[in-house]
């Protein structure tokens, strides 16, 4: 049966946290973020680990060991497809705890992975779990705001959430000098645990009465046929997921990069990969501070197009080096890029979905499967070129970027930094 969708009617800007039952506005930002943070964490802590685990599986090639990654987005981008139907139909909480539920499975499987092979299944089950997190999270914040609100909030919350990476992989060193690689996974279980309490305890149902839809194909096929459709959508949507693939190939690379292929920094490592995470962090606490005034647009739109700029600049100064330049200069302009990458992501995630509110949880799922999928494999193209230099990651961020302002260009019919009610 096909459901047609009812036009979304006007969110608003007026609609606080505090008119809702549940967590104030601070405390409201904290659930979200952390919900993000899953997926970070999952990331970001194992990558100390990857050393133990290529000794334990005895892994042939360095560069496999990066499908413990996007084995993980696969199954994370792919699920997200589901989270979103089932949760316009059901609700937000109850989808969670289930996502929750499957993440704390996948875990215990890698804790007792005989093989590499089945260490990559457990991560696999781990990403469809995580999904739940991304998507829902992003589903409630658009349950709540709007608008220039909607990517405040966002911003935010990316801004708690880019915290992790400074700290994950510290918090993944620790747990190996406390005992094994297996011990990174229990500190995942811990935050899976710690998530589960606050969301039940805090976080209220937040979808509209009105905007519950019938589980069905035709009316997810409708909800995905109308974000696709739509051009501000599925444009910046596109933009997001070429700029994620820019990050999926960094974070795939970093260990090599930093410690065992290129810099070895050893226990340094998560010192500088914290450096670029604090970048971004500090990019998003400022974008969440002045998209109200200057617009989503105009903030994502120079952001893009000076990253663009400072990755042909990165490309340049590691061919003037012969790939190995000295790792201030290539730790300052990677954080440089971090920086203004930040000025992208939280808005361009927001103008997509932001014409989508009444089917908040479908956009999301399709936005979020789109997204990832588009990242994790453009990730993984940079991520297994890595050849001993940082050119592999120069070179993709430049492409990346540069494709990425092509697409907004074509989004905005050629019109930059023009601004409406919401951008």
């Amino acid at each position: 049966m096909t459901v047609a969708i009812r036009p979304n009617p006007p969110v608003p800007e007026a609609r606080a946290p505090q008119k809702h039952s549940g967590p104030g506005f601070t405390e409201f930002v904290a659930i979200i973020a952390l919900m993000m943070a899953v997926t970070a964490i999952s990331i970001d802590n194992l990558l100390p680990a990857f050393p133990a685990i290529e000794t334990r599986f005895s892994v042939p090639d360095p560069n496999r060991l990066q499908l413990l990654v996007y084995v993980f987005m696969t199954g994370f981008g792919v699920a997200q497809l589901a989270y979103g139907p089932i949760s316009d139909t059901f609700g937000r909480r109850k989808v969670l705890l289930a996502s929750l539920a499957i993440y704390v499975v996948g875990c215990g499987l890698a804790m007792v992975a005989p093989s590499f092979g089945w260490l990559l299944a457990a991560r696999v089950i781990q990403g469809i779990g995580a999904a739940g997190g991304r998507v829902l999270s992003v589903a409630i914040v658009r349950d709540r705001f709007a608008g220039r609100e909607m990517a405040s909030v966002m911003s935010l919350t990316m801004m708690v959430f880019l915290i992790v990476p400074m700290i994950a992989p510290a918090i993944g060193g620790l747990m190996l000098a406390l005992g094994s690689w297996v011990y990174v996974f229990v500190s995942m279980l811990a935050l899976a645990f710690w998530l589960t309490v606050w969301f039940s305890l805090r976080m209220p149902e937040t979808l509209h009465p009105e905007y519950r839809r019938p589980l069905s194909l035709g009316a997810t096929w409708d909800a995905v046929r109308t974000t696709v459709t739509t051009r501000v959508s599925i444009g910046y949507a596109t933009a997001l997921g070429l700029l994620t693939g820019c990050i999926m190939g960094y974070v795939g690379s970093a260990q090599q990069v930093f410690d065992t292929g290129l810099y070895h920094l050893g226990p340094l490592f998560p010192l500088a990969f914290g450096l670029v995470a604090g970048a971004m962090g500090a990019a998003t606490l400022i974008n969440a501070r002045i998209v109200r005034l200057l617009g989503m647009r105009a903030l994502s739109h120079a952001g893009i197009i000076a990253f663009t700029l400072v990755a042909l600049v990165q490309v340049g100064v590691g061919l003037a080096y012969h790939g190995h330049p000295p790792l201030a200069a290539f730790l300052t302009i990677l954080a440089a890029n971090q920086f203004l990458m930040s000025f992208a992501l939280p808005n361009f995630n927001a103008l997509a979905l932001e014409p989508l509110g009444a089917i908040a949880g479908t956009a999301s799922s399709f936005v979020g499967f789109y997204t990832t999928i588009l990242g994790a494999f453009s990730g993984y193209v940079i991520g297994q070129a890595f050849d001993g230099t940082v050119l592999p990651v120069g070179i993709g961020y430049a492409a990346l970027g540069g494709l990425a302002v092509l697409v907004v260009l074509w989004t905005e019919r050629g019109r930059l930094f023009r601004g409406g009610v919401a951008g």
